[in-house]
């Protein structure tokens, strides 16, 4: 009776052990968190996750929407070794499989966007063991045009600062040929009045001679 007690203390310890390290294992979801796109477009609905556990055919995905007015969760997709598409809803025939789970993507296109399809989109993941961790979001604005974010200023004002210095270094290029050229004129214009220089002083000379002879 003594003799088993020690192993079972080991094993109850070694079961708290394992689950107080167990939520290291979770599967971990990574998405853009907030998204706005245009009514009427296409849009990629991006999904990935990260799992200690080799991926695998007991792999699920599960994509639901609540709206933004608030209602019911609704379902989106689902996938299981194959791509389930809704049958009914107001995302049948709009949804479709953009994932690569060996690559831990798990993403989905939704097509003909409409202004109630605002809300918020969870992305859940389960990889056999790791079955618990967080499940992701993207809030998606519906808009009739795409705002100027932050970033699209930032790009645009590198964009033009890159071409402001193209600009400055053809300018200095073309005015550094333009000096050159003007300097080669002049030099070839001096090597051109030396000769008729030297020419007009040894006529000088010579009618100089002359004239000496004559007196």
């Amino acid at each position: 009776m003594y003799g088993k007690s020690p192993s079972r203390a080991g094993l109850l310890l070694l079961g708290i052990q394992l689950t107080a390290f167990w939520p290291i294992a979770a599967v971990e979801i990574y998405t853009s968190q907030a998204l706005e796109a245009v009514n009427g477009t296409d849009v990629r609905l991006k999904c990935t996750f990260s799992s200690f556990a080799p991926v695998g055919d007991a792999l699920t995905v599960t994509w639901n929407f609540r709206p933004r007015d608030g209602g019911p969760e609704q379902f989106v997709f689902y996938y299981h070794v194959d791509p389930f598409k809704p049958m009914s809803g107001r995302f049948k025939d709009r949804v479709v499989w953009d994932g690569n789970p060996e690559r831990y993507d798990v993403s989905i296109i939704l097509w003909k966007l409409q202004f109630d399809d605002n809300g918020t989109y969870t992305c859940q993941v389960k990889n056999p063991p790791d079955v618990d961790g967080l499940i992701g979001e993207i809030r998606l604005s519906v808009v009739h045009t795409v705002r100027f974010s932050e970033i699209y200023f930032l790009a645009l004002a590198i964009g033009s600062a890159c071409a402001l210095m193209v600009i400055i270094v053809i300018v200095v290029v073309l005015v550094q040929h333009f000096r050159k050229k003007r300097w080669a004129e002049r030099a070839h214009k001096v090597v051109e009045i030396k000769p008729k220089e030297e020419e007009r002083l040894n006529q000088e000379k010579k009618v100089s001679i002359y004239l000496e002879d004559t007196d």
